[in-house]
């Protein structure tokens, strides 16, 4: 499995990217916003990727991050998303913002990614509200753990990703406290209010004071919601 690219871009196209590993080329497909978010030609670049494995065809799929990476993974569980719809909603909301449809159960901006119509924009939201939180929890943690820094590469860096340390096990206060900031962020991204968002993360905390973060946002999501009358 490639998991990784790191080397230098040699071209884009429409659609994907071109880039040389140690005299290696990887055809690389990317979303539109990815496309824009690259350096120029023969400048470093690294992008995470997923391999798609069929009878007759194999692929590389690109993102700037792992929690694109991992999103584009949950897309692919919805029936009716394929490598590519997944890219569209992908460049067309991009991983906080396809965060953010999700939470508000706002299916017409799913729906405004090339391709997705409003049925298979409303099965996206239905089927993933429930596993969205442990991405967003993804998003919460720091840059170093979540991959943000794949572009900050050097001109010759490996393609490998060196294991990362594991940390010393946190007691349970400290392990609820960094949970309850982790998903106090990730609805601060989300376009929540940091009133409302403590407020509903400390009520869940304090109904589930062993919860992690995902579990956190699962449930400060559901006392966020608008009520039905």
């Amino acid at each position: 499995m490639i998991g990784r690219i790191a080397g230098r871009l040699e071209y884009r196209a429409a659609d994907h990217v071109l880039i040389d590993v140690r005299g290696v080329g990887y055809v690389v497909y990317v979303s539109d916003r990815v496309l824009a978010q690259l350096p120029g030609s023969g400048e470093a670049v690294a992008l995470y990727t997923e391999l798609l494995v069929r009878e007759d065809i194999l692929q590389l799929f690109g993102f700037p991050t792992l929690v694109e990476k991992e999103w584009h993974r949950l897309l692919l569980t919805v029936q009716g998303i394929g490598a590519k719809a997944s890219l569209a909603i992908l460049g067309a909301l991009g991983a906080d913002g396809l965060s953010r449809a999700i939470a508000l159960a706002d299916w017409s901006a799913v729906a405004r990614a090339k391709g997705v119509g409003p049925k298979t924009a409303q099965r996206v939201v239905n089927e993933l509200k429930d596993k969205a939180p442990s991405i967003m929890a993804m998003g919460a943690q720091p840059a170093a753990m979540r991959g943000d820094d794949a572009a900050a590469v050097i001109e010759d860096a490996p393609a490998e990703v060196a294991a990362p340390k594991r940390s010393a096990p946190r007691k349970k206060d400290e392990g609820n406290a960094a949970a309850q900031a982790e998903a106090l962020s990730a609805l601060g991204n989300l376009g929540y209010g940091l009133s409302e968002a403590a407020g509903a993360v400390a009520e869940a905390a304090h109904e589930t004071p062993d919860a992690d973060t995902a579990g956190l946002i699962r449930a400060a999501l559901r006392k966020l919601a608008p009520k039905e009358r």
